[in-house]
């Protein structure tokens, strides 16, 4: 397992491309709409301050490597969501 630096610092540059990628669609994209990109900003700067803690803070009783491999899941698969959302706000 990483360390917990490892992993936050992993977090935030994977948010942090996102949300260069959601302002590159918007920037080079005359067709999306401000309300859109300022959503799916928000829900990206939401999803990095909620993992971020969650690192800082593991559920008591429950081991460590399994808390952490759901917590990868659980970030992988809103990562995906975001990913699918930029595409749709180009498309």
């Amino acid at each position: 397992m990483a360390s917990k630096r490892e992993l936050k610092q992993s977090v935030k540059a994977i948010c942090n491309d996102l949300l260069s990628e959601c302002v590159a669609a918007y920037l080079y994209s005359g067709r999306i709409d401000p309300e859109n990109s300022a959503a799916l900003i928000n829900s990206i700067i939401g999803i990095r301050s909620d993992f971020v803690s969650r690192i800082d803070h593991p559920e008591p009783g429950m081991k460590a490597k399994d808390y952490y491999s759901n917590l990868q899941h659980d970030f992988s698969k809103h990562i995906y969501e975001v990913v699918d959302q930029i595409s749709n706000l180009c498309d």
